[in-house]
């Protein structure tokens, strides 16, 4: 395992792009294009807070922006504008998104004020279209984070954080759900009751990327390592992070798909990490390459 980056606050939503990583320093108000050597750029400044990134087939990129429950493009020339405004439709954080082929934005939702800690309620995964008409795709799904979407553009699978599994659904042709289905159930299925209960689970995952076996990557934001998860739910491989670190976010990319690029800090803890630059990233080469789904 190589560190590519320190520095950072707290590293979200890794993706692969033009043979570059991209990621999002949430309370730095940063995306960060960062070369495989480990040199950086910023090439957007988010003030209410970046997360899940994802292009559009003109080669624009989406920004989640947190706090304000909004998507902002970032243009071929560098200029940042408001896509879409989601807040009419989760009065929570919105967070992790993935950018299907046909240009679909699929955004995950909090579903309660997590870092306050509120009383848990289930989210929703909200959807954007290309003529910038927002949806609810999915409701009732436990804290839905991570998210990918088959080469084919035919099934999106979402991580339920606080609820130890992968839950999948059929894209229609029109950018419906259908077909919801268990993809594996992977830990121990918390109560929903109270902060507290909620992590009481062995499988929390977080962000995601799928590789050219079907099987996908994750972060376990519990326990600190990046699993690897078989349909059904197995996990038949695991990384763990360095030096006692948690690990919120992973994904697979480099010349040749191999490389698994993950997010570490000592924890999520909104408070602790504004307040230090314990962000990391890390890689370490696997087996089998990305797949050509997204992200």
């Amino acid at each position: 395992m190589v560190k590519l980056l320190d520095g950072g606050l707290f590293f979200e939503g890794p993706r692969w792009h033009d043979d570059a990583w991209y990621v999002s320093d949430l309370y730095a108000h940063h995306v960060l294009r960062v070369s495989v050597d480990g040199d950086t750029e910023v090439v957007a400044s988010v003030p209410n807070q970046p997360s899940g990134l994802g292009w559009l087939p003109d080669g624009s990129m989406l920004i989640v922006s947190m706090i304000d429950r909004k998507l902002l493009r970032r243009g071929l020339d560098g200029t940042v504008a408001e896509y879409a405004d989601l807040s009419g439709l989760s009065e929570h954080f919105i967070n992790d998104m993935v950018v299907d082929g046909r240009g679909r934005a699929f955004v995950g939702t909090f579903g309660f004020d997590l870092f306050a800690g509120a009383t848990p309620k289930p989210g929703d995964v909200l959807r954007v279209d290309p003529d910038g008409s927002t949806h609810v795709a999915a409701s009732d799904l436990r804290f839905p984070n991570g998210m990918v979407v088959t080469p084919d553009d035919g099934t999106l699978v979402v991580a339920e954080c606080f609820g130890g599994r992968f839950t999948a659904f059929s894209i229609s042709d029109d950018g419906t759900l259908v077909d919801r289905a268990l993809w594996g159930q992977v830990g121990i299925e918390p109560s929903y009751d109270s902060i507290e209960t909620i992590v009481q689970t062995d499988f929390a995952p977080d962000g995601c990327v799928l590789d050219a076996e079907g099987h996908i990557w994750v972060a376990d934001a519990l326990h600190g390592r990046a699993c690897r998860v078989a349909p059904g739910g197995a996990i038949v491989d695991e990384v763990p992070a360095p030096d006692g670190l948690g690990l919120y976010a992973c994904t697979l990319g480099g010349p040749d798909g191999r490389s698994l690029l993950m997010c570490t800090a000592p924890s999520f803890a909104d408070h602790e990490r504004k307040a230090a630059k314990e962000g990391e990233l890390h890689v370490y080469t696997v087996d089998v390459p990305r797949a050509d789904g997204r992200p």
